[in-house]
């Protein structure tokens, strides 16, 4: 068949891969465990402190939801604590951005937000996948609410400017096309033979039965337009009511025109474990994970402390530190060991008193650049026009993404879409040298090719770019296998009397819950030198 030319020569390995794109969530969750980025959460239950700290005490460096993790259990064993902060406000990353807010990159440009009340962008971190033991814990314990996280949607869109005309694709009818396609010649190969040696002949004949049913395959195990493969797909007209309710089959896409597209590339964003149903966002922010921290911890947290010099002796910790309200004045503080939270893009550039190997892996490891974009529209036009409930849609244009609200479903007024976020790669380097403004601007232009409403809704927004971030100059940390191998046990032992914590001292790096986890191990194992002292 004329659609299956461009599979001539195709192989084995590359037709399996292909599948699993489609299908093998348990394939792609094994080989990614063996690569170390998809291993479920160590989390085991609430840390256990036990033993008298006699009164110690504990310097914490940043309230993000590592510093305030360890804050909230070493006072409750019975430390004292304090917490140095550099903004304003708790949380770190953990930030919602909502309208009134003003904010300012390290390049001066300040924004204020001026979406209207109740709508929100989230900077930072957005989603919680359910995997995540340890931070659902402490949502579940300091009454965070959680509401679903719309991750997946099929009717949301692929969009390739090179593919289809550069017309935006339903998942869906990629998705099941793909996959109907890709098992119609597998079922070709099984009934052939050419299996044999593989598969038992017991096996293939389930196998078959199996590719009929996962495929929408008709009897002939063929893949094509019918009222069975809409049940899959969709209808070109629906199934309706009385004279006009007879359903017209839609037609799939031809298998060349899904593989010259480049859309299968992103049907791995469905296979992903990290991003496998059910995920969860806060009620109201990703911020009210901070915030519900700081209700616990935020009588210890000195705000706008920027930490400038950290000494450590065989006594204790001292740590200067400069009011950021108050440019040029010095103060101090000082405990008998501290838990350093600060990201290494920012502590590589602080004189720190530690030993050489630990001064190395802080110098070792680069932050990735992301940037994300929030639009404000007048009306909810992915919903009533789109019928997009939630969801992702992926590009191949500059801004990657465009992720729909998972609140306020079909209600009328306005809403704000997560209109760009990148992730490394050029860019996201573009996007980060371009003023907020800017971003903006081309978040609008490029999403328009994706929902010609944009230009006629768009109202206000907002922008961040994290390597203009003043208090982390990056996302996260970055690590490579060598440099894991090489740095990371030295970046996580205690030194002396101070030890490190964040995302970037885990295998979960870009995740609340590599900080939490990074921080629970790190007083874990401070606690013990202490009460063995």
């Amino acid at each position: 068949m004329q659609q299956y030319s461009q599979l001539t020569g195709l192989s084995r390995r590359k037709l399996l891969s292909l599948i699993g794109m489609t299908a093998g969530s348990a394939a792609m969750y094994q080989a990614m465990t063996s690569m170390g980025l998809a291993s479920e959460s160590g989390y085991k239950g609430p840390v256990k402190l036990e033993g008298d700290p006699k009164g110690a005490s504990v310097l914490i460096l940043g309230s993000g939801l590592a510093g305030m993790t360890a804050a909230l259990e070493l006072r409750q064993a019975g430390y004292k604590v304090q917490i140095l902060e550099y903004n304003a406000r708790p949380g770190g990353r953990n930030w919602t951005i909502r309208g009134g807010d003003s904010f300012t990159d390290i390049a001066g440009a300040t924004q204020k937000c001026e979406f209207d009340e109740g709508l929100y962008v989230n900077p930072g971190p957005w989603r919680i996948p359910y995997h995540h033991n340890g931070l659902l814990a402490y949502c579940k314990r300091l009454g965070v609410t959680l509401q679903p996280f719309q991750q997946i949607n099929h009717n949301a869109f692929l969009h390739s400017s090179k593919g289809f005309g550069g017309k935006p694709q339903r998942i869906r009818d990629i998705k099941t096309d793909f996959q109907g396609h890709v098992s119609e010649l597998l079922a070709k190969v099984t009934q052939k033979g050419k299996l044999e040696g593989d598969v038992t002949k017991e096996d293939q004949e389930m196998l078959l039965e199996a590719l009929k049913s996962w495929g929408a395959l008709d009897s002939d195990y063929s893949y094509k337009q019918s009222l069975h493969t809409s049940e899959y797909r969709g209808y070109e007209k629906d199934p309706g009511g009385g004279l006009t309710a007879v359903p017209v089959p839609g037609k799939p896409i031809d298998l060349s025109d899904i593989l010259s597209s480049g859309l299968w590339g992103s049907l791995e964003n469905f296979a992903l474990y990290e991003f496998q149903t059910t995920m969860f966002q806060p009620v109201g922010g990703i911020d009210m994970i901070g915030k519900a921290f700081a209700k616990e911890v935020g009588d210890l947290i000195t705000y706008n402390a920027k930490v400038t010099k950290i000494a450590q002796d065989d006594k204790g910790v001292t740590v200067t530190y400069e009011d950021t309200q108050k440019p040029g004045t010095t103060q101090q503080a000082s405990a008998d060991w501290c838990v350093c939270t600060i990201p290494l893009t920012i502590l590589s550039q602080i004189e720190i008193n530690v030993g050489a190997p630990m001064q190395a892996a802080i110098e070792a490891v680069p932050y990735a650049s992301s940037v994300k974009v929030g639009l404000q529209f007048k009306r909810r036009f992915w919903e009533e026009d789109d019928l997009i409930f939630g969801g992702v849609s992926y590009t191949d244009l500059p801004i990657t993404q465009i992720s729909y609200p998972s609140t306020d479903f079909n209600k009328a007024g306005k809403g704000v879409l997560l209109g760009c976020y990148t992730w490394n790669g050029p860019n996201s380097y573009e996007f980060t040298s371009m003023s907020p403004e800017e971003r903006v601007q081309r978040a609008v232009d490029y999403g328009s090719q994706i929902h010609p409403q944009y230009k006629d809704e768009f109202e206000n927004g907002v922008s961040w770019a994290w390597h203009r971030s003043p208090f982390t100059l990056g996302c996260a940390g970055d690590w490579t296998d060598e440099a894991r191998k090489e740095h990371y046990e030295n970046l996580c032992k205690i030194d002396g009397r101070i030890v490190l914590a964040g995302e970037h001292a885990s295998y979960i790096p870009a995740w609340m819950e590599g900080a939490i986890l990074s921080s629970l191990d790190a007083i874990t194992r401070l606690h013990q030198r202490v009460v063995a002292g």
